[in-house]
């Protein structure tokens, strides 16, 4: 079904938004960008004083994910987490593409812990690059660019079409391409078949019929797209992220692991096995910084259907985590008593 137009008092509220970031944009291309950042900590404050309850929600994703941290350090992360947010969009998004250039770009970003990553661009074969909401995720697709690689991003398109096509302007300007996800499958296999190269941001939740592997010692929905686009085109799965160093513009690239074909060949399942496998790259990579994770996202939303139904986890699903090569005796205890624990909330809600 296509989508329906705006109608005129949409389109004027549409254009009324776009006004107010374009003269935002101006306003701060005024000031010096370390002064921007601080500028944007500070309304990142002011909403969080305003909308107590989603900061409530990143720390009780925090305590859930690191259980053993404090209550007060839990609450500070989350304060960082906040003003990290406000900054990669209030002023990363805008001042990087103008920052980072073919002649500017190692005055701002460490590449030595990437190694691994630049490794696979220099093969000049496919790949399919993901992160988590973790760093600055819109700086991972602009340094291969601004370095002559070629890379195309899957994204979700913005509400107001007035914004997005600015913001899809500044993206592409130095060659990353993007790909909108609704009715990407075909555009796409098109970019792999090429011999293009294929980026996600994928740590979002995946919904019911996603695949449930373990995240912080939890079942989380992850996508299935990932590892079937891997199988298919015997492609590598680089895991990234690039972390803030210090207040002002200085970041340092870390690639947490790089999945190749050979290295599930030889599961059962391999679709789980990849899964699972870059789920943990990126936990690994939140880990590198957890104030700079994005914890108010609702990754445990979706419960598998076991648990839904009160039930413990199946025995099949155990024998498939018990065969990654990480998983131990410790981490199946968590997983097993966290999946209990939610099946008696689910009980005690339903009763």
């Amino acid at each position: 079904m296509a989508k329906r137009k705006p109608g005129p008092l949409r389109t004027a509220v549409h254009l009324g938004q776009y006004a107010g970031a374009r003269a935002f944009s101006w306003l701060f291309g005024a000031f010096p960008p370390e002064q921007n950042l601080r500028t944007a900590g500070m309304v990142a404050d002011c909403w969080a004083a305003m909308n107590a309850r989603r900061v409530d929600r990143a720390v009780q994703n925090i305590r859930r994910a690191l259980p053993d941290l404090p209550e007060a350090e839990a609450r500070r992360i989350a304060a960082e987490s906040v003003r990290y947010m406000f900054r990669t969009y209030m002023v990363d998004a805008f001042q990087l593409p103008r920052l980072l250039t073919a002649e500017t770009w190692q005055r701002y970003v460490d590449m030595s812990g990437a190694k691994a990553a630049t490794s696979i661009f220099l093969t000049g074969r496919p790949a399919i690059f993901i992160a988590p909401h973790a760093g600055n995720w819109e700086m991972l697709g602009q340094i291969p660019a601004t370095l002559g690689f070629k890379v195309s991003a899957l994204a979700r398109p913005l509400d107001n079409p007035f914004i997005w096509a600015w913001a899809l302007a500044l993206r592409e300007q130095r060659g990353m391409r993007i790909v909108t996800k609704f009715g990407a499958t075909d555009e796409v296999t098109r970019i792999i078949e090429a011999g293009g190269r294929i980026a996600f941001i994928a740590d979002q939740n995946a919904g019911e019929d996603g695949t449930f592997v373990p995240f912080f010692g939890q079942m989380a929905s992850a996508y299935k797209s990932i590892g079937l686009l891997a199988m298919r085109y015997e492609l590598p799965i680089v895991v990234s992220t690039a972390i803030r160093v210090g207040g002002g513009f200085d970041y340092r690239c870390h690639t947490t692991d790089v999945i190749m074909p050979v290295d599930w060949r030889d599961f059962d399942d391999p679709l789980y096995y990849i899964t699972a496998r870059y789920t943990r790259a990126m936990e690994q990579a939140v880990m590198l910084a957890p104030e700079q994770y994005l914890w108010m996202h609702r990754r445990w939303k979706s419960r598998p259907k076991w648990e839904r139904e009160g039930k413990p986890i199946p025995e099949r699903i155990k024998t498939k985590l018990r065969t990654l090569p990480w998983m131990d005796d410790a981490q199946m205890a968590r997983l097993e008593a966290d999946a209990e624990r939610r099946g008696r909330e689910l009980a005690g809600a339903r009763a």
